[in-house]
C-alpha cells in the first residue's frame, strides 16, 4: 500500500514537472519550482485555506516546463544570451537596448501549437463553469519570486479584464516577454539571480469586479517599524493596479492581530486618503481598462467598512498563521485582496512573504536622529525609519532616467517599479502620490532608501539641484527639510543587555512613534499622556464639539466644521480620535502595562485649542488652578470628562486592550479622587471591573503626606518630579526669575520622594515614577533604586543607559 501511495506521488510529480498548464487546485507552496511563488501561494490557499473562510479566485497556471520549452523549441537562449553579452545594468540606456531586444525577440516568436491549445483548453473549462468570453486577470509568476528575501514586486507585467481565447493567449505571451522588462533585467542582476535560470509561469485567474468596488493591498506587519502584532490594510476604489503602482494615495487601516485573534474589534487608525482616480473596465472602449475621476463624495468616505476592515484582519492572521506553520518560522505576508462590487464579496488575489522587516537583525536597534531643524517644505508618508539627503532630481518621465545622477533625491509623480534602475542610486525619493504599500515603496524598503510618498505636489514645490533633506524617522509623518541638515545614526546592539529588578518603562505620548519604540527593551509605559493626542490630532475644545451649534465664532466653528467633516456627531470625532491614539500606544506594547494619565491641561492650555476660549475661565495662576482631577466632576467641564471615560471605555471593551491603566493627575484629596471614580464609575469605568486598576499621580505635598489615606482609593502612584519639586520648593518652573531654583536633586525633594516610596510600600501599593529627573540625572535613577522603587518611567532616548545605571546601582 505505502509502495502504490509513493508511487502515485512520483506519479504526480512527473506530471507535474512535464505539463504545460495545471489547474491552481492542484499546486501548493511546494510547487514554487513549476509555478512560481505567486501561482503556488494561490494554489495553497484555494486548497488549505477556503475551509477557514478565505476566499480566493481559481484559475490556471502555466508552467516553467511551458517556459523552457518555448525557448528551447524556438531556439532563443542562444540569441537572448547573445543580446546580454554586454549588460551593464548601470547603464540606463545600455539596459534599456538590451531589454528591448530581448522583449522583442519574445513576442516575435509564436508560441508552440501544444501550449497555445493547453492554454486554450483551460480558459474554455473556466468559461463552462462561470460563463462564456470570462474576463479573467492575467499575471506573472517568476519561479524565483516572491522569497522570504526577494520580493521581485512589480517586475513583471500583469493584464485585467481579458476575456476571449485570443486575448488570453496575447496577454500571456506578453508576459513570458516581461520577464525581461527593464526592471526585472535590473533587479535580477542586483539580488544575483540568472537571468537564464530562472524561468516565468503566468496565472490565468478569474476576475474579481472590484471595478465596481474597491481593492488594495495588507501587510500582516506593519511596513515601516516591523511590529509583527499589526496587520496594516490599505484601500481605494477600482482595480488594484493603482494602489501597487502608487498612483494613487489610498486609506490605511490599522489593526491589532492578538486581539482580534480573541474576538475584539480592535481598529487601531483609520486614515482617509484622496483616493482620486479608480482603474475601471474600459466597456466599449478599445483599452482593457483606464482610470476615471472619483466624485469627490466618495473620496471623503472610507473604501472599506469596519466589518470588512475585520475580515480581511483576520484573513490576513490565518494567511501569516498558516503560512508560518508551513515555512516553520514566523513568516509576515504581503497580500493582496479586492472586493467584488456585485456580489460584495472579498476576496484574496495574492500573498507572498514579506521581505524587508522580516529580514532585519533583531539584535541591533539602528536610529536616526536629526541634529537640527530647517524650514518644512512637504510632508507625506513615511517608508522606512531613515533619513536621507542631497540635491533635488525632479523627473516627471520615466524616458528620461537617465539624467539621474547618484546621490541625489529622485522627486517624482510616483515610483512605479519601472524606476527601479536608478533606485538604487537615489540618497532619497520623495513623491506626489502612492501610499506605504505600494511597489514602489516594497523596493525602497528592500534598498534601505528612505522614501516620502503622497506628497501631493512635490514635484512643482522642489527643484531640481535644490539642497533638501528627507526625514522620515519622526513617526509617520515624512517631512522634507530645506538644506543639508546634521543627522546622527546610533547603532545599539541588544543581545547583552542586563535585566533589572526595577521595571524599567517609558514615557510615550505620540501614537505615531509607538509601534517603533517596542524594539528598545522596556516593561511597558509609565506615562501615557492624553495632551499630546488632543493637542496634535483633536485639536479642538471637547466642548465646542459637544456645542457645536453654540459656537459663537464663526471662522473658529468653520475650523472645527471642516476638521469633523467625516462626523455628524462632533464629540464623536472626539471620542474616535482619543481612542485611536490611546488603543494604537496600548497595543504597541500589549500585553504590558500602560498607564494612561487623563487629560493635564491647564485652562489657558485648554483655551489654546480650537473654540477653548469660549469655555475655558482666566486665572492668574493655571499651574495651581482648575487642573486635572477638579475639572473631572465640576459641571462645568464633567460632559468634556464623560467623552475622555467613553475613548478609554472603547480601548479597554471594544478593542480589548485591558492592560490600560487609568491614572487620575492634580488630585488634592482623597475625597475629590473617591469624586473622580464615582464620575468614572457613571461611564463604565468601574474600578476591579474587567481588570480596571486606577493610579493617582503622585506630585502634590498632599499626595505624599496622606499618601496611606489615597491608598485606599487608588491601586498605586505614579511620582510626577516635575510638579512636585516645584511644589516642594514654591517655585514656578515656568518663571524664568526663579527657574533656576528648580532642581529634583534638592534634599527637600528627595526626603518627600523618599516617603513616599515608603508609605506605597507600607500600604501594599505600587509605586513609580514618570517624572524628567531619571532620564536626564543618572544619580537620580540610582536613588530611586537604593529606596526600592518599582519602576522607573523614562523617555525613550534614554531608556539604554539608564537601564546600565540602574543594572550597576542593583549590583548586576
Amino acid at each position: 500500500m505505502m509502495q502504490q501511495i509513493q508511487t502515485n506521488q512520483e506519479t504526480t510529480q512527473l506530471n507535474k514537472e512535464r505539463a504545460l498548464v495545471l489547474p491552481f487546485n492542484t499546486v501548493g507552496i511546494a510547487d514554487i519550482p513549476f509555478v512560481g511563488g505567486k501561482n503556488a501561494s494561490l494554489g495553497e490557499m484555494i486548497q488549505q485555506l477556503t475551509k477557514q473562510g478565505v476566499k480566493v479566485p481559481t484559475g490556471f497556471a502555466t508552467t516553467a516546463y511551458a517556459y523552457r520549452y518555448f525557448i528551447a523549441t524556438a531556439g532563443l537562449e542562444t540569441k537572448l544570451r547573445s543580446i546580454f553579452a554586454n549588460l551593464d545594468v548601470d547603464d540606463v540606456e545600455n539596459l534599456h537596448q538590451c531589454g528591448k531586444q530581448a522583449r522583442s525577440l519574445m513576442l516575435e516568436t509564436p508560441f508552440p501549437v501544444e501550449l497555445q491549445e493547453a492554454i486554450a483548453r483551460s480558459y474554455q473549462t473556466l468559461c463552462q463553469e462561470y460563463g462564456a468570453n470570462l474576463d479573467v486577470a492575467v499575471r506573472s509568476s517568476a519561479t524565483a519570486e516572491d522569497l522570504p528575501d526577494a520580493s521581485f514586486a512589480g517586475q513583471q507585467e500583469t493584464y485585467l479584464n481579458v476575456h476571449g481565447i485570443k486575448g488570453v493567449l496575447d496577454a500571456c505571451h506578453r508576459c513570458f516577454a516581461s520577464i525581461f522588462t527593464d526592471r526585472a533585467v535590473s533587479y535580477r542582476q542586483l539580488k544575483g539571480f540568472d537571468h537564464f535560470e530562472v524561468a516565468l509561469s503566468v496565472g490565468v485567474q478569474k476576475m474579481v469586479r472590484s471595478d465596481l468596488a474597491s481593492s488594495g493591498v495588507m501587510f500582516s506587519i506593519d511596513t515601516e517599524t516591523g511590529f509583527k502584532d499589526a496587520a496594516l490594510i490599505t484601500a481605494a476604489y477600482g482595480l488594484g493596479e493603482n494602489v501597487v503602482q502608487g498612483a494613487v494615495n489610498p486609506d490605511e487601516y490599522l489593526v491589532f492581530k492578538p486581539t482580534l485573534k480573541q474576538g475584539y474589534k480592535p481598529i487601531l487608525q483609520k486614515r482617509l486618503g484622496s483616493k482620486e482616480i479608480k482603474m475601471v473596465y474600459d466597456l466599449g472602449g478599445t483599452k482593457l481598462t483606464k482610470n476615471v475621476s472619483v466624485s469627490a463624495a466618495q473620496r471623503n468616505k472610507f473604501a472599506l467598512n469596519d466589518d470588512e476592515i475585520l475580515q480581511l484582519g483576520n484573513w490576513a492572521c490565518i494567511i501569516e498563521d498558516h503560512y508560518s506553520q508551513v515555512r516553520g518560522t514566523t513568516t509576515p505576508m504581503d497580500i493582496e485582496w479586492a472586493k467584488d462590487g456585485i456580489t460584495g464579496e472579498l476576496f484574496i488575489v495574492q500573498a507572498r512573504p514579506e521581505t524587508v522587516q522580516s529580514q532585519k537583525s533583531k539584535t541591533v536597534l539602528r536610529s536616526y536622529q536629526l541634529q537640527e531643524r530647517g524650514d518644512v517644505l512637504l510632508t507625506g508618508r513615511s517608508v522606512g525609519e531613515m533619513i536621507g539627503q542631497g540635491q533635488a532630481r525632479v523627473i516627471l518621465d520615466v524616458h528620461q532616467i537617465g539624467m539621474f545622477q547618484s546621490g541625489e533625491v529622485l522627486v517624482t509623480n510616483r515610483t512605479d517599479p519601472d524606476w527601479e534602475p536608478i533606485m538604487k542610486k537615489a540618497s532619497a525619493i520623495v513623491t506626489n502620490s502612492g501610499g506605504r504599500t505600494c511597489h514602489a515603496a516594497i523596493i525602497a524598503r528592500e534598498m534601505g532608501i528612505p522614501a516620502i510618498v503622497g506628497c501631493g505636489n512635490a514635484t512643482t514645490v522642489l527643484k531640481t539641484g535644490q539642497e533638501i533633506t528627507i526625514s522620515c524617522a519622526e513617526g509617520e509623518t515624512g517631512k522634507v527639510y530645506a538644506g543639508l541638515l546634521n543627522f546622527a545614526i546610533q547603532e545599539l546592539p541588544l543581545d547583552n543587555l542586563p535585566r533589572t529588578r526595577t521595571k524599567i518603562m517609558m514615557n510615550v505620548g505620540n501614537p505615531e512613534e509607538a509601534l517603533g519604540l517596542t524594539a528598545i527593551p522596556n516593561d511597558g509605559v509609565g506615562l501615557a499622556r492624553m495632551e499630546f493626542i488632543i493637542a496634535n490630532h483633536i485639536k479642538a475644545h471637547p466642548l465646542a464639539l459637544l456645542h457645536f451649534d453654540e459656537l459663537e465664532d464663526e471662522l473658529t466653528k468653520h475650523k472645527i466644521g471642516e476638521l469633523t467633516a467625516q462626523y455628524e456627531n462632533k464629540a464623536e470625532f472626539f471620542i474616535t480620535k482619543l481612542a485611536a491614539g490611546i488603543g494604537t500606544i496600548a497595543a504597541a506594547f500589549y500585553p504590558k502595562p500602560v498607564i494612561v494619565r487623563l487629560s493635564d491641561f491647564k485652562s489657558n492650555e485648554y483655551a489654546n485649542l480650537l473654540g477653548g476660549r469660549q469655555f475655558e475661565p482666566k486665572e492668574e495662576n493655571p499651574m495651581i488652578g482648575w487642573r486635572g482631577a477638579s475639572r473631572y466632576y465640576d459641571p462645568r467641564y464633567r460632559e468634556g470628562f464623560a467623552l475622555e471615560c467613553e475613548a478609554m471605555k472603547r480601548v479597554r471593551d471594544n478593542m480589548g486592550l485591558t492592560n490600560v491603566i487609568l491614572m487620575v493627575p492634580f488630585c488634592r484629596t482623597p475625597q475629590e479622587g473617591r469624586r473622580v471614580l464615582e464620575e468614572m464609575a457613571k461611564h463604565g469605568l468601574v474600578r476591579g471591573e474587567n481588570g480596571l486598576e486606577v493610579y493617582v499621580m503622585c506630585e502634590l505635598p498632599s499626595n505624599v503626606m496622606l499618601a496611606d489615606e489615597y491608598s485606599q482609593v487608588f491601586d498605586g502612584f505614579s511620582i510626577g518630579s516635575n510638579d512636585l519639586t516645584q511644589l516642594t520648593l514654591g517655585l514656578d518652573r515656568d518663571s524664568e526669575l526663579v527657574a533656576h531654583l528648580f532642581d529634583e536633586r534638592n534634599e527637600a525633594v528627595k526626603r518627600t520622594i523618599r516617603k513616599a516610596i515608603a508609605t506605597a510600600k507600607e500600604c501594599n501599593r505600587k509605586i513609580g515614577i514618570c517624572g524628567q529627573a531619571p532620564s536626564d540625572y543618572p544619580e537620580f535613577a540610582r536613588f530611586l533604586v537604593e529606596l526600592g522603587i518599582d519602576s522607573i518611567s523614562l523617555n525613550p532616548d534614554s531608556v539604554i543607559k539608564t537601564m546600565l545605571e540602574i543594572a550597576s546601582a542593583e549590583g548586576n
